[in-house]
């Protein structure tokens, strides 16, 4: 009886000391709830998988752009063009130029006028060619798109006034305002102001001269299609005497004049001509400068 007295006593001690351990792991869980079961319990209450580790949130991120290995270029990639080839062609207007063969500015006056404009627009370009169009203010309102399609692919826009006035009738103030005016025209469409002007009618003194702070561009070979309106007599008038250096005068206007180009222009080509715009004609035939006035560029 002793002996099972002293066994039950031994178990008691067991079971008490197995209590009190327990007891105090789950105090301890209470004070500081960050064990297993709170994780496994937490995961439980979320709708779905638990949020990355800060680890795993930088994995996911897209990665950062990276530079192109050099060799890129030559395995088909688009590169800027050259401005200078090792052939002696020069980059400009959107093709290239020889500076040594022979070219032609056609220039054309008292525009915009889309109907015309476009047409000739779309035969320089067929032939590579770009030309001078030298507007009237007040109509550049009236035709924003042809001026655009003028600015973005590479012919020149010139300041023809704008009023078309005779400059020779007005003062001084007058004549700066006719320019300034047509200048701001363009630029609220473009973005860019003209520089070179031409005097309608050619006509000009001493006060439009001392006014006019900007190449002055006239013409030597005159296709007079204003007054004939007859687009054979103008192409006559042109192929007829044509050479190097040439400025050639045309008008937007009228549809003769449309047609006029159209032949025009391929057939300068033909001829070996370059067609090309006032400034490119001065940039390899000896530059402009301000106030000056120039009739053609021959060398």
């Amino acid at each position: 009886m002793r002996r099972n007295a002293t066994q039950v006593k031994r178990w008691t001690t067991i079971i008490l000391t197995a209590a009190c351990m327990l007891g105090a792991t789950l105090m301890a869980y209470a004070k500081d709830p960050t064990g297993p079961a709170l994780e496994a319990l937490t995961e439980q209450e979320t709708d779905g998988p638990a949020a990355p580790q800060e680890e795993e949130i930088q994995a996911q991120e897209p990665p950062q752009p990276q530079e192109a290995p050099d060799e890129a270029a030559s395995q088909g990639q688009e590169t800027q063009p050259e401005e200078n080839r090792a052939d002696g062609l020069v980059l400009s207007g959107g093709r290239y130029l020889d500076p040594n063969a022979p070219m032609v500015a056609l220039t054309f006056d008292d525009g915009p006028y889309a109907p015309v404009g476009n047409r000739i627009m779309d035969s320089m370009e067929q032939y590579d060619g770009r030309c001078t169009f030298f507007v009237v203010g007040d109509r550049v309102a009236s035709y924003p798109s042809e001026i655009l399609r003028m600015h973005q692919n590479g012919h020149e826009i010139g300041n023809h006034t704008y009023n078309h006035k005779y400059l020779d009738k007005l003062n001084a103030e007058q004549v700066r305002s006719q320019v300034e005016l047509c200048r701001q025209a363009v630029a609220s469409v473009t973005g860019e102001a003209p520089v070179l002007v031409r005097l309608p009618g050619g006509r000009k003194n001493g006060t439009v001269l001392a006014n006019i702070p900007y190449p002055i561009i006239m013409w030597n070979l005159d296709t007079r299609d204003w007054k004939t309106r007859n687009a054979s007599s103008s192409i006559q008038s042109v192929l007829g005497g044509v050479k190097d250096g040439d400025i050639i005068l045309m008008h937007e206007l009228y549809s003769a004049s449309g047609d006029a180009a159209a032949a025009l222009i391929p057939a300068l080509r033909e001829r070996g001509f370059q067609l090309v715009t006032v400034s490119e004609l001065a940039r390899f035939r000896g530059g402009l400068q301000n106030g000056a006035l120039y009739y053609s560029f021959g060398r």
